[in-house]
């Protein structure tokens, strides 16, 4: 198994040239939408009060590893494990550098964290999710950050991770906002997602704001009615640190959705960038998940490639890790492309897999 290139492959093959000999970066945002604890919308957690945790959880494991007694334990799912189990396995065999950024959470995470200053966003369908002032201070600090992320080493790229429950359905209220046709393509952590659910909420929340199907809408107006506090900041982070350095947007549907944004806002504020240095990276349950059209979504987005790591856990001795393959979970707080950043670095599926379970064998027996 090796890197499969999506979309835009000559693109996508230059990308992942540079990054021979390179070492990454890894940065997790996460925030919060009460929109995540609707029924029927997200699978990050059995109840709604175990998903209002889930990031921070996310969080305090992709920072710690497994411990005894964490202050909040991973939630339980309703199938599969936590998506933190691959990126904490990358974490620690490539000794990735990790800053946990918050853009607006209900409490603040259990390990050391940079506090953009933002908020939790309200459920979409209130046509205001957020302030504006809110979403204009996230996005500066966003630039801030992409900046200072991607000052130091040059032989370097950065991989900006999300962990935000909820977060593809108001990633499809964005891409709708921006006039992209996504509903019938967006993911979600389901085993099969409720797409027309989704749809019903994010129309409920561009009509109330007054956005719906209206065209060349402000960018930032369209993640105040109806966005998350993640997406902005990671659109600034990705803008400014395509100045100067690669980009790993590490998500599916969500990463998809902070791309078409940074290229909107670029677009409709002037600013300066460089999408050739960006790419998205997931993983094969996103992209070939019978339920959702992620390879589609990147095609209607732009020209962004979209890149699938070499993952498969067919073979593992875990159910929780097995349940992948038969559709649940499927990404999340950067599990594709820390796999991508896995492999990059010569280690064969086969031992990131064994290094995946290994935390999983100290994670019952911390």
């Amino acid at each position: 198994m090796t890197i499969a290139i999506e979309t835009q492959i000559e693109r996508g093959q230059r990308w992942l040239q540079r990054q021979e000999n390179a070492t990454a970066k890894f940065a997790c945002i996460l925030g919060f939408t009460a929109t995540g604890l609707m029924e029927g919308i997200s699978a990050a957690g059995a109840t709604p009060e175990a998903r209002k945790y889930t990031a921070i959880a996310d969080a305090e494991f992709l920072v710690n590893g497994p411990k005894p007694q964490p202050t909040y334990p991973l939630p339980p799912l309703a199938a599969g494990a936590s998506p933190v189990f691959i990126s904490r396995a990358a974490v620690e065999a490539l000794q990735l550098p990790i800053l946990v950024l918050n853009a607006g959470l209900l409490e603040p995470p259990a390990v050391p964290a940079i506090d953009l200053g933002g908020q939790p966003a309200n459920c979409l369908t209130t046509g205001r999710a957020l302030p504006r002032r809110t979403v204009e201070g996230l996005f500066a600090e966003g630039l801030k950050w992409g900046e200072r992320l991607t000052a130091e080493r040059q032989n370097s790229y950065l991989i900006v991770a999300e962990c935000v429950v909820g977060g593809t359905t108001t990633a499809l209220a964005a891409l709708a906002g921006l006039g992209i046709e996504a509903a019938d393509k967006i993911g979600s952590s389901q085993l099969v997602c409720d797409r027309a659910r989704k749809w019903e909420l994010v129309c409920q929340g561009l009509a109330r704001a007054g956005l719906l199907g209206t065209p060349g809408v402000e960018p930032l107006a369209i993640l105040a009615a109806v966005g998350d506090p993640m997406q902005v900041a990671a659109a600034g982070i990705a803008i400014a640190a395509s100045r100067t350095r690669d980009v790993l947007l590490a998500g599916g549907t969500q990463m998809l959705a902070v791309y078409a944004l940074s290229d909107a806002i670029a677009r409709f504020y002037d600013l300066s960038w460089e999408p050739e240095r960006i790419v998205v990276g997931t993983t094969p349950w996103v992209t070939k998940d019978a339920t959702s059209d992620a390879v589609g979504l990147a095609r209607a987005v732009g020209d962004v490639p979209l890149l699938t790591a070499p993952l498969n856990f067919t073979a593992s001795r875990y159910d929780q890790l097995r349940a992948y393959e038969r559709g649940y979970v499927k990404e999340g707080v950067g599990a594709g492309g820390s796999a991508i950043a896995a492999h990059l670095a010569g280690l064969t599926p086969t031992e990131f897999l064994d290094a995946i379970e290994s935390l999983i064998d100290k994670n019952y027996s911390a």
